[in-house]
């Protein structure tokens, strides 16, 4: 049997404000994924998306699907 967990990765807010973009700091993600890796989690999906924040800023979102077996 397998479980599931969406996981939400976005830069801060303040970047979209103070540098116009929220842009994706790769070093960051892939620390964050490998530490799921670590817990047995895979990456099944990724959806990309620009959230748009305070009506005149946007920032890159991704929305991962992850799996791994349940215990």
């Amino acid at each position: 049997m397998k479980e599931y967990k969406i996981f939400m990765y976005s830069e801060s807010i303040f970047s979209s404000i103070f540098f116009s973009s929220g842009k994706i700091d790769p070093n960051r993600l892939t620390k964050q994924l490998n530490e799921f890796a670590e817990e047995g989690w895979t990456v099944k999906a990724v959806e990309r998306e620009n959230r748009r924040t305070m009506l005149f800023y946007s920032r890159e979102s991704f929305m991962f699907v992850l799996e791994r077996d349940k215990y």
